[in-house]
């Protein structure tokens, strides 16, 4: 039962669910496509026929999820009926999630707290149809499932013909030996997994593995199998080179040969389980891993902080209250909450009417929504000196970038550049990609520095579009030194004195920002401002538009979460 491409090692990976669902979790299948609906048929054909499988609804509310008054039903019956949970109907089962990258995290956090709690099960299965990097599934779903399979860049014909059919129960494998565990433990280490359920999971897919060979005993290549399926896709780093050992001295006693080949033996089988992990890594990510620019943006993507709204955006669950204010009755939720103490509130006289639903205050229910606020980059460019062509060009580079994403990740990108006397709002908060061209294009550069000018101007725009309910966050790109002062006289001494000042007055309004130190070699003068902001300093020497561009979006991913 060896892989033989994304697709095999699907298959493989959904074969051994089959036979072992609770102990394995269950499995996140990246990518559609007619692949990955023959893999889900097949192995529903693998399911015992009473197995349930249940598909959870992408806004699903939380009665329905864990049980609850069935409001319909107690209506019509005059008294409470409760609602079996989906969760509960799936116990020992399946429950497929379709859109798993869209699952929020109060949904995903109850599905993993059930999870946990319930030994019988049910396995998940995710569909992960996110299109980028970005949009995963939650990390506590994709934590409690064993099997990660991308299908991304899988081709049907890559899958064996066949499957065996000398499975046994994993309960009649003998547990993994030490030389095993100690194999998938130094993996583990090897890849950067530092999750121990993680292990526990590889465990039980060996064991699983040999049951579906046939075997009662965990053999080297069930090891390598588990590996390749559960430890290598939760890879966070490249694997150390092994080093060169010396050649033996053939003078060596017996008994210093046998340990040497012992130690040989031990490594051989590590080795074996660490190349299985490592070719399950995709080409691309191991590149990513190399250059160290694999970075946490999933739940950042750009957009501006979270807030609680009454009107808009994304449904949240009801809680008690009252709907005034602009707060919206959630009736259903409200009746939900009623209809469990009518038969006590009937038993009051005032109350005879039996078709009379009782409603009291502390029944009433009020909706909430999640709104995600627009996000306005600002850049502050230092414009002056001889040097100013080349952080031009760089600025221009980075802003065009982020103005691409601007229509996908909610953005808008304003430039302010400061030379001379004072500091100039170039391009207002704009998404428009030819506006942004043209001011671009006439940027000015040459003349002194007004640092502070600029800051203060970067900081009193930051004010004006969080006014307007957006999110602001300031990107500097200075050298961190300045000669000219607030009121656009000259002397370095109190230029900087003016700099630190408007600096801080940055971090008493709270506003994000980052400084990017561009000079061709990280100044002290140049922290030193964004300690004084509370600003994230980013020494760049040699920055581009596209380590800008990362540097940017890794942090409003930061602040985003």
């Amino acid at each position: 039962m060896t892989g033989g491409g994304p697709a095999a090692d699907a298959r493989l990976a959904l074969h051994l669910l089959a036979l072992a669902p609770v102990q394995l979790g269950g499995a996140c299948l990246r990518g559609g496509g007619p692949l990955r609906d023959m893999l889900v048929e097949e192995f529903r054909a693998l399911l015992d026929p009473d197995t349930p499988w249940r598909r959870l609804p992408p806004h699903i509310d939380d009665e329905r999820l864990l049980g609850g008054i069935d409001v319909a039903a107690s209506l019509a019956a005059g008294k409470a009926v409760r609602q079996t949970g989906l969760l509960v109907e799936a116990a020992g089962g399946i429950m497929a999630i379709p859109m798993a990258e869209r699952a929020g995290e109060a949904l995903a956090g109850r599905i993993a707290q059930s999870l946990d709690g319930n030994h019988r099960g049910p396995a998940v299965i995710l569909f992960d149809d996110g299109a980028s990097e970005d949009e995963r599934p939650p990390a506590s779903l994709l934590e409690r499932v064993a099997l990660h399979c991308d299908l991304t860049t899988a081709k049907t014909c890559e899958m064996p013909r066949s499957m065996p059919r000398e499975a046994i129960a994993p309960e009649h494998v003998g547990p993994v030996d030490d030389e095993g565990l100690s194999a998938l433990a130094g993996t583990a280490e090897a890849l950067g997994v530092d999750s121990v359920r993680a292990l526990l999971f590889a465990m039980a897919a060996a064991r699983t593995h040999a049951a579906a060979c046939g075997r009662r005993t965990v053999e080297a290549d069930d090891l390598a199998a588990a590996a390749r399926l559960v430890l290598g896709p939760r890879a966070t780093q490249m694997p150390p080179q092994p080093e060169q050992a010396p050649p033996a001295d053939k003078e060596a006693p017996d008994n210093d040969a046998r340990e040497q080949a012992s130690d040989q033996v031990e490594h051989t089988l590590e080795d074996i389980v660490l190349d299985a992990a490592t070719s399950s890594i995709p080409a691309d990510l191991l590149e990513r891993l190399a250059s160290g620019l694999m970075q946490s943006r999933a739940r950042g993507g750009g957009g501006g902080r979270r807030t609680r709204s009454r009107l808009r955006g994304k449904p949240l669950g009801a809680r008690p209250g009252l709907p005034r204010g602009g707060a919206r009755l959630a009736l259903v939720d409200t009746l939900r909450a009623a209809v469990p103490w009518q038969p006590i509130r009937r038993s009051d006289p005032a109350f005879a009417d039996r078709s009379t639903i009782v409603v009291r205050k502390e029944d009433v229910r009020v909706r909430r929504f999640e709104e995600r606020a627009a996000a306005v980059t600002i850049f502050c460019v230092d414009a002056s000196g001889s040097a100013a062509m080349a952080r031009l060009a760089e600025a221009k580079g980075a802003v065009e970038r982020l103005l691409a994403q601007a229509y996908v990740k909610r953005t808008e990108v304003a430039l302010i550049a400061f030379r001379g006397a004072g500091a100039e709002i170039l391009l207002p908060p704009t998404r428009s990609l030819t506006r942004a061209r043209r001011a671009l294009a006439a940027l000015p550069g040459g003349g002194g520095t007004p640092l502070a000018s600029g800051i203060s101007n970067a900081c009193l725009l930051a004010e004006a579009e969080q006014a307007k309910g957006r999110t602001p966050f300031l990107v500097f790109l200075t050298d961190g030194s300045a000669n000219v002062s607030r009121d656009g006289t000259g002397g370095r001494t109190r230029a900087r004195e003016d700099a630190d000042a408007a600096a801080k007055a940055i971090a008493a309004a709270g506003h994000s920002a980052i400084l990017i130190d561009i000079s061709p070699r990280p100044r002290p003068d140049a922290e030193q401002l964004a300690v004084s902001m509370r600003a994230r300093y980013l020494p760049l020497p040699l920055a581009d538009s596209g380590a800008i561009e990362r540097a940017v979006l890794d942090a409003q991913s930061r602040i985003a979460a």
